[in-house]
């Protein structure tokens, strides 16, 4: 893994898979520092996403640690994180986060936005390979 970019999203993915499976027993604490409400039902959902965060994100490892990954999962994997951005921003906008959830929000469109950078380089050096470099992303 001789692109940085890429090593960057990998190290990405693998703090998405950490942090979503925390989310799972340790999601009651979790949401007392974001300032939501700690009850049952919303442990249970933000352990739901939690799930769904070390899917995607293991996914999208997977994928970075392969020979050739796949632009569909990178695509994906970034409007996914945007998705977060916009869930997260509009949970503090309702007052069911508080402002410190901002912080992985903006984490989230970080992400995204370095996710949408390599998925174009990845379409532009398959749809000219003699321009790359020789170089695969």
């Amino acid at each position: 893994m001789n692109d940085p970019l890429r090593a960057v999203l990998a190290v990405i993915a693998a703090i998405t898979v950490l942090t979503g499976a925390a989310q799972l027993p340790f999601g009651g604490p979790i949401l007392q520092l974001l300032g939501s409400e700690d009850t049952a039902t919303t442990r249970q959902l933000f352990g739901t996403v939690g799930m769904f965060m070390v899917v995607v994100g293991g996914l999208l490892l997977h994928t970075l640690l392969s020979g050739a990954p796949s632009p569909d999962v990178v695509l994906w994997s970034g409007l996914q994180k945007a998705g977060a951005f916009s869930a997260v921003g509009i949970g503090v906008l309702n007052g069911v986060f508080s402002p410190l959830a901002l912080w992985v929000a903006f984490f989230d469109l970080a992400t995204a936005g370095l996710l949408f950078v390599y998925w174009r380089r990845m379409r532009f050096a398959a749809a000219s390979p003699g321009l790359a470099g020789g170089r695969t992303p």
